[in-house]
């Protein structure tokens, strides 16, 4: 009997397709919809998990294979979307309205590129679609408003319902807070601990962040107050731990990893910035300065993915003092190349545990 070209018959044909990181049926999970059949044009949209979906093309081509067997099919148009699923809220914690994820990017010890790695994974987030918000939770040392190109930005402050409101600054497609927009540049923060917790709050719930499908948050190094408000205060859909080869860095790392652990925020996974570094003049060399393969090393024995390496180039510090991330300027760099597979690795991930 030969099968009628319609709608019915294209998701039935689809059903066998799966997500690859989900590995469910996307007929199942929604994601085929507006299935339009005219003669032999078949065209419907595909909804992605998340603007950056590190797979989007071959879910796709997938697709077309799959409908291109059913007889009489001539042309096959796949419109993709993407709705990034919210995170699983806790009983005992506040989530930030309009905000679906919460991500902390942070490190055991200062100076191993931490803020680099937020700032752009976000930027790279904000050029794929996604919504993207990023607290600067370094209040001792705010550096993401230079970075973002924001140094002379200035926070709108509105009185709303509850109080205070801030508006957030804005650049390359991010949302920006950062205790950089309230104090002078050459003013020290030396707060204790209560006051720093309060700043992170207001951060968290008096900022009109509006609907974000990210909100990241650059946390300061160690294991301190500021990892504790975060940890306790909002459900978090997860951490991601930024380290260098360095022996005494991983050994920071791993104690900063057990601590979001211990406080049961899910650890995304390990990025390890500076793997090596790119002499400008000799782009094809490779100098390993910090050593080579800690990051690789730490997450197989931790059982947590290595989210990717970040080659140390010149142009990487040079867009972070002029604010203009990589992987905005010269996002055919190695050093951009990675950053933005991290942020696909990240979503994707995110979306993983949000849908499991």
């Amino acid at each position: 009997m030969l099968q009628t070209l319609d709608a019915s018959a294209v998701l039935e044909v689809l059903r066998p397709v799966q997500d690859p990181e989900l590995r469910k049926s996307l007929v199942e999970l929604n994601m085929i919809r507006n299935v339009e059949v005219t003669g032999g044009d078949i065209r419907f949209t595909l909804v992605l998990t998340t603007p950056a979906c590190p797979l989007r093309q071959f879910i796709v081509e997938d697709c077309e294979r799959a409908v291109k067997t059913l007889p009489g099919v001539e042309t096959v148009t796949v419109d993709v979307t993407a709705e990034t699923p919210q995170q699983k809220a806790l009983p005992d914690r506040t989530g930030v309205a309009g905000v679906k994820n919460i991500l902390a990017v942070s490190s055991g010890k200062g100076g191993v590129g931490k803020s680099t790695v937020a700032v752009n994974v976000a930027v790279a987030l904000a050029q794929a679609g996604a919504k993207v918000g990023l607290i600067d939770a370094d209040i001792y040392g705010p550096n993401a408003p230079t970075m973002l190109g924001l140094a002379d930005a200035k926070v709108m402050v509105q009185q709303g319902a509850q109080g205070e409101v801030l508006e957030p600054a804005f650049n390359y497609g991010v949302k920006l807070v950062s205790m950089g927009f309230l104090i002078d540049p050459d003013q020290p923060v030396i707060w204790r601990g209560p006051m720093l917790n309060g700043i992170i709050r207001q951060f968290l719930y008096q900022v009109q962040w509006g609907e974000l499908d990210y909100l990241i948050v650059d946390m300061p190094p160690g294991t301190g107050d500021a990892q504790l408000t975060l940890a306790q205060a909002v459900p978090m859909a997860g951490a991601v731990i930024v380290t260098t080869p360095q022996t005494v860095a991983l050994m920071d790392a791993r104690r900063g990893l057990r601590m979001f652990q211990q406080m049961q925020v899910p650890v995304l996974g390990i990025v390890e910035n500076m793997s090596y570094f790119v002499p400008p003049d000799l782009p094809d060399r490779q100098y390993d300065l910090f050593g080579s393969g800690g990051g690789e090393k730490t997450a197989q024995e931790l059982g947590l993915p290595l989210l990717g390496c970040v080659p140390l180039e010149m142009p990487l510090r040079e867009g972070g003092d002029r604010g203009i991330p990589i992987v905005v300027e010269r996002p055919d760099s190695a050093s951009a190349k990675a950053l933005t597979a991290i942020a696909q690795q990240i979503a994707a991930r995110v979306s993983v545990a949000a849908l499991a």
